[in-house]
């Protein structure tokens, strides 16, 4: 199973030159860079850790792409993200995020519906590799 998350996430992977494309777009648009990981990709799992400090002040993709090239080599089997926040309107907004890893073998998530008391559900899910 393919997770399918953020921008791009329907499409075959980014290779590096595409990433470093999309980070110009960012810097381009005054965007501060942040790098996370994580080894739970479930869609409620929206604190992933972040890589060092999101770059607010970098102007040059290629301070974005050592910075993945270490968190690579550090979390080898992890999802990486991208995400690019601008503050404009005086808080941090997400414009752009999408995942630049991904481990040889993906989670697999399985949900299990239960209908109980006329039309009421309740879900269950589990994760597996």
């Amino acid at each position: 199973m393919r997770i399918t998350q953020g921008c791009f996430s329907f499409l075959p992977d980014l290779d590096d030159q595409q990433i470093n494309a999309q980070v110009e777009y960012c810097l381009r648009n005054g965007w501060a860079i942040g790098i996370e990981h994580t080894d739970d990709p479930h869609p409620r799992n929206t604190y992933w850790e972040m890589w060092g400090n999101p770059m607010f002040d970098l102007r040059d993709a290629k301070g974005v792409m050592m910075e993945l090239d270490e968190c690579r080599k550090a979390n080898p089997e992890h999802y990486i993200r991208i995400n690019a926040f601008d503050d404009t309107r005086g808080w941090e907004t997400v414009r752009m995020s999408f995942i630049v890893n991904r481990p040889k073998v993906e989670a697999k998530i399985a949900m299990t519906r239960t209908d109980i008391r006329g039309r009421s559900q309740h879900y269950s899910w589990s994760t597996s590799r």
